[in-house]
């Protein structure tokens, strides 16, 4: 099995992804937009945002020990600050939820499903949101944000296309990916304990679309496992699938 105990992979992976956002973030703040054409902007929001559900996927393999398994304080420390950069999270309240995720999943003690009216993706989204967002954060956001403009004179053009907008766009892509698609109740009920299905994506596809976060039931199965080994995970599960049916 994958893992990244007693092994300093995931921290690299972890602070790789970390850098590139930071690189790129101050790249984008230091454009003048307006001598941007507008058909790039497009796909440089994309980039952001993707960028964006890397923090937040960092933060998430650090909520399960995967990146750095022999030192859960430094493990910790890089789970805190990526979902920090993210949109200033407290990292220990998302890991106590996500646990409960973990251990209830699809059910009203589940904090990621829906109440069995908001089922569909609009409603259930929206209804996901209110129970992870705070006015206390909402304002502190909005504080730094303008602390930021203000201080470092960063046009608010670029703020709101590089940091405001790419973040609530990742918020979707990790909710469609992440909760939506492999918790959704399939025709005929769900079908393993952990009420997940995995979208069976091509490897580099499900890289691109939410870095493999679609290899669902395989991550409820091997928690510990970090993002860059469902893959291999995948596989071997896809394989045994197929040798029982030869």
């Amino acid at each position: 099995m994958v893992s990244s105990k007693n092994s300093y992979s995931g921290l690299f992976v972890a602070f790789v992804v970390i850098g590139i956002w930071a690189s790129s973030w101050c790249l984008l703040m230091s454009f003048d937009v307006s001598e941007i054409n507008n058909l790039l902007l497009l796909p440089l929001i994309a980039l952001q945002t993707f960028l964006y559900t890397g923090l937040f996927i960092t933060a998430h393999d650090a909520m399960h020990g995967a990146v750095f398994p022999s030192n859960l304080k430094i493990n910790n420390f890089v789970g805190a600050l990526s979902v920090g950069l993210y949109a200033l999270f407290d990292y220990e309240k998302l890991q106590k939820k996500h646990w409960l995720h973990h251990h209830n999943p699809a059910s009203e003690l589940d904090p990621d499903f829906h109440n069995s009216k908001h089922k569909n993706f609009f409603a259930w989204y929206l209804y996901f949101m209110m129970r992870y967002w705070s006015w206390t954060r909402l304002l502190s956001l909005m504080a730094l944000y303008n602390v930021i403009l203000f201080t470092l004179h960063i046009p608010e053009k670029n703020l709101t296309l590089f940091w405001v907008l790419p973040s609530i766009l990742s918020s979707v892509q990790l909710f469609y990916f992440g909760t939506f698609t492999p918790h959704k109740e399939p025709n005929g009920g769900y079908k393993n304990v952990h009420c997940a299905q995995t979208n069976p994506l091509p490897t580099w596809l499900s890289f691109i679309t939410c870095y493999h976060f679609g290899y669902h039931y395989e991550h409820h199965e091997h928690p510990n496992v970090p993002w860059w080994g469902l893959p291999e995970i995948y596989q071997k599960q896809r394989e045994k699938v197929l040798g029982t049916q030869t």
